[in-house]
């Protein structure tokens, strides 16, 4: 096999693997498949969490995960779908930091994988055998990459901002215990 031919295919299962475990996220979030809560589950999670309003937030994250992950897959509209999927796996990567980097003890390490693949692929392009390549790249051109990314960089920290600022005020209200209750036995 010719070197080029080995990087279309590896671009190609890439793509079908990161665009296709997107999709089963986003499609847990919107329609409450494969065992996951719909938009009302997920809305009031998302409200939980501090994305308010929740619905929205749901809405939002289930389309750049289904969108963007059905698009990577078929590699069409590589840089918009890579950076909406990046974006939304970055909202999530901000739920999980405080629990540390491990998925196993819930933190952002699978959601900073699945977004630094979906970011790598529209970096990369999905090579010859995609929807891009097969439609001349029309919705595939140079300058769409960094709009795209700045795009979803802008609204993404707007949106994670809003949430860190609300879970800051939340908190301000709180005070620390003065005793452990270890201590008061």
């Amino acid at each position: 096999m010719r070197r080029y031919h080995r990087r279309d295919l590896g671009l190609l299962l890439l793509r079908l693997g990161a665009g296709g475990v997107l999709a089963a996220h986003g499609t847990q979030k919107l329609f409450g498949w494969f065992g996951g809560h719909g938009i009302e589950g997920t809305g009031q999670f998302m409200e939980s969490v501090g994305y308010v309003p929740g619905k929205t937030s749901a809405t939002a994250a289930g389309l750049a995960e289904t969108g963007g992950g059905v698009l990577l897959a078929l590699g069409l509209a590589t840089p918009a779908a890579g950076a909406a999927a990046a974006g939304a796996m970055a909202g999530a990567a901000a739920v999980h930091a405080p629990n540390g980097f491990f998925n196993q003890g819930g933190g952002y390490e699978y959601a900073a994988t699945l977004g630094l693949t979906a970011a790598g692929l529209a970096v990369t392009g999905p090579g010859r055998l995609s929807l891009d390549h097969a439609l001349g790249h029309a919705v595939n051109r140079s300058w769409m990459l960094p709009v795209a990314f700045a795009a979803t960089a802008a609204g993404t920290a707007l949106v994670v901002g809003a949430r860190a600022r609300r879970l800051r005020q939340a908190k301000e209200g709180e005070q620390d215990p003065l005793f452990e209750e270890e201590y008061l036995e």
